[in-house]
C-alpha cells in the first residue's frame, strides 16, 4: 500500500468541525496527518488539490446493486465503480435481491464479492422476514453476525401489524436498527402522488396518508417496543412534520430523503415521462420545499441517491407499468453540493448530510469522517466542475435518471477507500 501525499486542498470535516488549507499525509490505509506532514514522511504520490474539497468519502444509505439476481438491470463491478466515481466510499443496499438476503451465507457471499473488488465498503440491510413475505422473522442474531448493519423490507410493505410489532420487540431487545420505507400497503399501490397531476394524467394515486399512516404505526409500536427505527426515503410535509414531533418526544428515530424527492415534484413527470417514475412518488412543490427545510434544521438526518438501474426494456414501457427506480449514486455528490447552495443550508450542512450524518447511523468505526489515525476514506472534489448528465457516459448500468441532460457542477477528482486510490 503506497504513501500517499494531499496537497493544497481544502479539508473539510463536518465531524470535527475542521475547514482549513492542509496537506494530508496517509499511509498503510490510514491517514497519518493533517496539517503538519513529518520530514520523514515519503510520498510515492501526491495528489495536487489545488483549488478542491478535500473531504470524507460519501456515505450513501440507499444503494442497490441488483446482485444477487438481476445482473441484467447492474452488475456488482460496474455499480461500484459507479459508486466510486461518485466520490461514495460506503453504500447500504437493501435485502431485495433475488434470492432475498434473509440467510446468513447470501450476505457473507455479497460482503466477500464487494471486499474482493477493493472499492467501496459495503452494509447490507437484512430482510425483516422470510423472503420479504411479512410473515416468518428471519434470525436477526446470524444475519448481524453474517455483516448485516439492520433489517427492512425494502419495498415491500408489511401489511401485519402485529407481525411489525413482534419484529421491532424483538430489534429493540436485541439493540437492532429496523429500516422501514413507510407506506402503508393498499394505499400506497399507486404509481404517482395524488393531486391535479395525477388526476389530468389519468394516473393512479398515491395519497400523502399512505405515508403519514405508516409513519403513525411506527411510532406508536416504537413508544410500546423501544426500538430504533430509520425511516426511508420521506416524501411528503406532514411525514417530516411527524418525524419533527417524535424526534422531540425523544423517540430513537432517523430517517432519510432521496435527491429525487429533494429536487423534483410531480410536475417533473412532464408528459408520462418514465424517467421520473419513482419509489416514493415526487410530490408537490410545497412537500419539495418541507424536505428541503427538514434536511437544513436536521429533523431529517440523511441525503441519499436511492440508486436503482432499471433495464431499458422496463423503462420504455407506458409510465403506468414502467419500472419505478433511477440511477444516482454518481449523482448524489453534486446534488448534495448543489442543495446546500440553493437552500441557503451551507456547504458544511451539505457534505455532512451525505457523510458524518449517514455515518452515524451505520456506528461503524472511520466511516465518515477525517482524522489522524482514522481510514484512509474520502474524495478530492472539484465543486466548481460543470457537466452535464450524460446517461450513456454514466459508470452505471441503470442509464435512466430523471436528471438526463441536466447541468451538474461539482465532481469528484480522486476517490480513496482504505489508503487505496479506487477512481482518478
Amino acid at each position: 500500500m503506497s504513501n500517499i501525499l494531499i496537497i493544497n486542498g481544502r479539508v473539510l470535516d463536518p465531524a470535527s468541525g475542521l475547514d482549513r488549507q492542509a496537506d494530508i499525509a496517509i499511509a498503510d490505509g490510514r491517514v497519518q496527518s493533517i496539517g503538519e506532514v513529518s520530514p520523514e514522511f515519503r510520498a510515492e504520490r501526491t495528489l495536487d488539490a489545488q483549488g478542491c474539497l478535500v473531504m470524507p468519502g460519501l456515505v450513501d444509505l440507499a444503494a442497490r446493486l441488483r446482485e444477487p439476481g438481476y445482473e441484467h438491470e447492474g452488475m456488482l463491478e460496474s455499480e461500484m465503480g459507479a459508486a466510486v466515481a461518485g466520490g461514495v466510499t460506503s453504500l447500504v443496499c437493501p435485502p431485495d435481491t433475488d434470492p432475498v438476503l434473509d440467510e446468513p451465507g447470501l450476505v457473507e457471499m455479497l460482503k466477500f464479492r464487494a471486499e474482493k473488488m477493493q472499492r467501496a465498503r459495503l452494509f447490507p440491510l437484512g430482510a425483516l422476514t422470510r423472503g420479504l413475505s411479512g410473515e416468518v422473522l428471519t434470525e436477526m442474531a446470524e444475519l448481524t453476525e453474517a455483516g448485516c448493519i439492520g433489517f427492512g423490507q425494502a419495498e415491500v410493505p408489511l401489511g401485519n401489524t402485529q407481525v411489525l410489532q413482534r419484529a421491532l420487540l424483538y430489534a429493540s431487545t436485541f439493540g437492532y436498527t429496523v429500516w422501514l420505507r413507510p407506506q402503508e400497503r393498499d394505499l400506497g399501490r399507486g404509481v404517482a402522488a395524488s393531486g391535479p397531476l395525477a388526476t389530468r394524467l389519468g394516473l393512479a394515486g398515491v395519497p400523502v396518508a399512505a405515508e403519514t399512516i405508516a409513519i403513525f404505526t411506527i411510532v406508536e409500536l416504537m413508544r410500546s417496543t423501544g426500538a430504533r427505527v430509520h425511516l426511508c426515503r420521506l416524501s411528503s410535509a406532514a411525514g417530516v412534520a411527524q418525524v419533527r414531533a417524535a424526534k422531540a418526544e425523544g423517540l430513537p428515530l432517523t430517517c432519510d430523503v432521496s435527491i429525487n424527492s429533494l429536487h423534483l415534484a410531480d410536475t417533473d413527470i412532464g408528459f408520462f415521462d418514465s424517467r421520473a417514475r419513482l419509489n416514493p412518488p415526487l410530490r408537490q412543490q410545497r412537500d419539495r420545499d418541507a424536505l428541503s427545510a427538514g434536511l437544513a434544521d436536521g429533523t431529517i438526518d440523511a441525503l441519499v441517491s436511492d440508486h436503482t438501474p432499471v433495464e431499458a426494456d422496463a423503462k420504455t414501457l407506458p409510465f403506468a407499468e414502467s419500472e419505478a427506480g433511477a440511477t444516482g449514486l454518481e449523482l448524489l455528490l453534486p446534488l448534495a453540493l448543489k442543495w446546500g447552495e440553493q437552500s441557503g443550508a451551507g456547504l458544511m450542512r451539505a457534505i455532512e448530510v451525505v457523510t458524518a450524518a449517514p455515518a452515524r447511523l451505520l456506528a461503524a468505526p472511520g466511516v465518515g469522517s477525517l482524522a489522524a489515525g482514522g481510514a484512509a476514506d474520502l474524495c478530492v472534489v472539484d465543486p466548481v466542475h460543470e457537466w452535464q448528465v450524460t446517461p450513456e457516459a454514466l459508470k452505471s448500468q441503470g442509464k435512466h435518471t430523471p436528471f438526463g441532460d441536466y447541468a451538474m457542477r461539482g465532481r469528484a477528482r480522486f476517490t480513496l477507500v482504505g489508503g487505496r486510490v479506487v477512481h482518478g
